[in-house]
């Protein structure tokens, strides 16, 4: 029998991948350890190598194929003492993405299970006389756009006589502009025809059927393109929707002022200079988190259902904008890390993210997030949860405000608003304000995170 070769599974959360090129083809004799294929998953995109000896007897997943669930068996080794070209010439054929699935809203009319010629079919000139029959929704409404169903109203028109011309015979303008006026026929105060007029108390339409009015009205009005969902956009979709119904969030805000830490990092980028090192504000804010999950434990946590995780160390997760999503690189010890070595870490860390080339375990994981979009000229926001983390700070630029001064006098600081927010399941208001106390008196006073 044929060694299956399954999709692997990449990292701890991968339910499917791309099978986005194989270095292989069949009949090549691979061994352990050789690099078959390119598989990218919802972050990157990683090697799979061989685990067994043998000869590449069918590829079963075509290269490029999209959604290819784990377990998958995406090619057939044979062994050693089997034919590979009997198994290349055996049942199967290769599996290619399957083609996106049209949306429920779209749906075909609630007769088209029945038996009957197809649309392209050529009909009988005694049938194209008939009646059209008009395309309707699982509730029998009327598929038709928004834009449509105003002029039908204003015309008088029965939209039940008009044929549309539309995807899958929705109705369009143009449809109800070339009817003729005047057939509207009245109709029964049925819940189904109620819930066609203006009664702010109506029942809402399905999801699916409002997301499918929006394309019809963009067909009508507005030039567009739709683009499919990338893997990692769909991850982030899921993710963050979970964490925004899931965990309870509580936010947080302090104004803090840089010039000390501003002036520390003049210091040593000018100490660095030779070694071509360069701390960034953001990477001392990193220590700075750091330190005060150190200092505040109780939220350097995870909530895990009936269990609540507490760390010893502190792994800060840095959020990165990258092409067509986020990821968020781990500097693992952020509490036990010099400013230069964090450096060194969030350059590495960040090129690789950019070109797709992390480990699971560089973004996978860490104790708390940090999103800085001060270099943006952000001066405030809220950041979600980055489950199943317990807290993530939202940094703000930078900027000249006035300041009160220790000796009561006004003057003028850079100074920086910070929001952190908590899953209140795993961290009480308490511990969350001290968390914000900590780094702000770090952020303030940074001698005290070389001392």
């Amino acid at each position: 029998m044929p060694i299956e070769i399954k999709m692997p599974a990449l990292s701890p959360t991968m339910e499917e991948g791309k099978l986005a090129k194989w270095l292989v083809k069949e009949g090549d004799t691979v061994s352990s350890g050789d690099i078959m294929a390119e598989i990218e998953t919802d972050k990157a995109t990683m090697e799979f190598e061989a685990v067994d000896e043998g000869t590449i007897g069918k590829i079963m997943v075509a290269e490029g194929s999209e959604g290819v669930k784990v377990g998958t068996v995406i090619a057939l080794l044979a062994g050693e003492d089997e034919d590979a070209s009997a198994i290349a010439e055996g049942p199967g054929s290769q599996t290619r993405a399957e083609p996106a699935k049209p949306d429920p809203a779209e749906e075909k009319p609630a007769d088209a299970d029945q038996k009957g010629p197809k649309s392209s079919d050529a009909a009988p000139a005694a049938t194209s006389a008939a009646a059209p029959t008009t395309p309707k929704s699982k509730d029998g409404r009327v598929i038709a756009s928004p834009l449509a169903k105003r002029i039908a109203a204003e015309k008088g028109i029965d939209l039940d006589s008009v044929t549309g011309s539309g995807p899958n015979g929705r109705i369009v303008k143009a449809d109800v502009e070339s009817a003729a006026p005047g057939t509207a026929k009245l109709r029964a105060a049925t819940p189904a025809a109620a819930n066609d007029g203006a009664d702010a108390t109506a029942a809402k339409p399905a999801l699916a059927e409002m997301a499918a009015e929006t394309r019809a009205l963009l067909d009508d009005r507005i030039p567009h393109s739709v683009d499919k969902l990338s893997s990692m956009r769909k991850t982030i979709a899921r993710r963050l929707t979970q964490s925004m119904q899931e965990a309870p969030h509580i936010y947080l805000t302090v104004d803090i002022r840089l010039d000390k830490l501003m002036a520390m990092r003049s210091d040593i980028n000018a100490a660095l200079e030779k070694q071509g090192v360069k701390v960034s504000v953001n990477d001392m804010l990193v220590k700075a988190l750091g330190l005060a999950l150190i200092a505040v434990p109780e939220c350097n946590v995870a909530f895990a259902g009936n269990e609540l995780i507490r760390y010893e160390r502190a792994d800060v997760s840095v959020a990165v904008s990258i092409p067509g999503g986020l990821i968020t690189p781990i500097v693992q010890d952020a509490n036990g890390k010099s400013f230069s070595q964090i450096a060194k870490a969030t350059k590495d860390l960040g090129a690789r993210a950019k070109e797709g080339k992390l480990k699971p375990e560089e973004y996978q994981g860490g104790t708390a997030s940090i999103s800085n979009m001060g270099m943006m000229g952000i001066k405030h926001f809220t950041a979600v949860i980055n489950p199943p983390q317990a807290a993530i700070i939202a940094v703000g630029a930078g900027e000249k405000r006035p300041w009160v001064m220790p000796d009561g006098s006004l003057g003028v600081a850079t100074v920086m608003t910070v929001t952190g927010s908590f899953d209140h399941r795993a961290v009480d208001g308490a511990d969350g304000a001290r968390l914000m106390a900590a780094f702000k008196e770090l952020v303030e006073n940074p001698m005290g995170m070389v001392a």
